[in-house]
């Protein structure tokens, strides 16, 4: 460099394509969190906004006041898909390399405690992802939904190819997921997308209130253990699922919240169940490695 010249611009850091604003609000009532995305408008999802909802429930997971748990999107929609902005970008930049230490997008079905969608206004592409992984689906009469990946030249994502087919059959997903149509909410319901269609006005309450009915009057143990079955039960054996099943029952038989469902049972009041082991509050699923050798036992 030679006297006068200026040094060398060091070069230009490289910036996630993302947008990094939004957060999640989370209000505690009854024993129910309800946890709303809050990205105006439309919810538009980014890892930002990810970061923040998975740390909620993560959260939510281990508080002891808290026994069930409901999901929606602030403002009029419950979450438009991926942010807009941010995938003109990567569409610019030609290419992206997803983040192998992104936060594990299923956390609402490893959380021993039942999580209820309200699903308001639009829910396409991760923004179904998000709800389907979520144990019950309320939604509202104006609610639509949408996979949309195909019309955006992109492949379901996610693990949607999984878990669909699971809750609609194979038919109906491969229609929805090969034609990313649109589909409102009384189709929703009847193609079993969703367990239950209210208003709009009163579907907050709604969710909330069969939330709060969960937490009331159901043990939040024998929960926790029914979710860990259900979701663990999906890739197993049925010999298998028996046998967790009789190991599970036997260790319900003798604990307290069954002395407690009997004697309210028999005393016509309210169960008064304990709260959930911290150290039961979440589970893992079982990952490709596990099925592998399961099946070469």
């Amino acid at each position: 460099m030679t006297a006068g010249q200026a040094p060398p611009e060091a070069p230009f850091p490289s910036r996630s394509p993302w947008a990094e604003d939004g957060t999640v609000e989370v209000e505690v009532a009854g024993g129910v969190a309800t946890v709303s995305l809050n990205r105006p408008p439309g919810n538009g999802w980014t890892p930002g906004l990810g970061r923040e909802f998975f740390a909620a429930l993560d959260r939510l997971a281990a508080d002891p006041e808290v026994r069930a748990l409901v999901v929606t999107g602030a403002g009029p929609d419950f979450c438009v898909g991926a942010d807009g902005g941010s995938l003109d970008n990567i569409t610019n930049a030609g290419s992206y390399e997803i983040d192998a230490a992104r936060p594990t997008y299923w956390t609402a079905m490893t959380i021993a405690k039942p999580v209820v969608a309200a699903v308001n206004g639009a829910c396409f592409g991760v923004g179904l992802q998000l709800a389907l992984f979520c144990d019950v689906r309320f939604a509202g009469s104006s609610a639509k939904f949408a996979t949309a990946f195909v019309r955006r030249g992109l492949i379901a994502e996610l693990g949607m190819t999984w878990l669909l087919p699971r809750i609609v059959g194979l038919g109906v997903a491969n229609d929805l997921l090969l034609s990313g149509r649109l589909v409102r909410a009384a189709e929703a319901e009847r193609l079993g997308l969703v367990n239950r269609v209210v208003e709009d006005t009163g579907l907050l309450a709604a969710a909330q209130e069969y939330a709060a009915g969960l937490a009331a009057r159901c043990s939040p143990a024998a929960m926790g253990v029914v979710k860990r079955q259900t979701y663990t039960d999906l890739t197993s054996t049925l010999p298998a699922a028996v046998a967790r099943g009789d190991a599970y029952l036997e260790a319900a038989l003798a604990s307290a919240d069954f002395a407690e469902g009997v004697r309210s049972w028999r005393e016509r009041r309210p169960p008064v169940f304990g709260g959930l082991d911290p150290a039961h509050a979440r589970f893992t699923l079982p990952d490709a490695d596990d099925a592998r050798q399961a099946a070469s036992r």
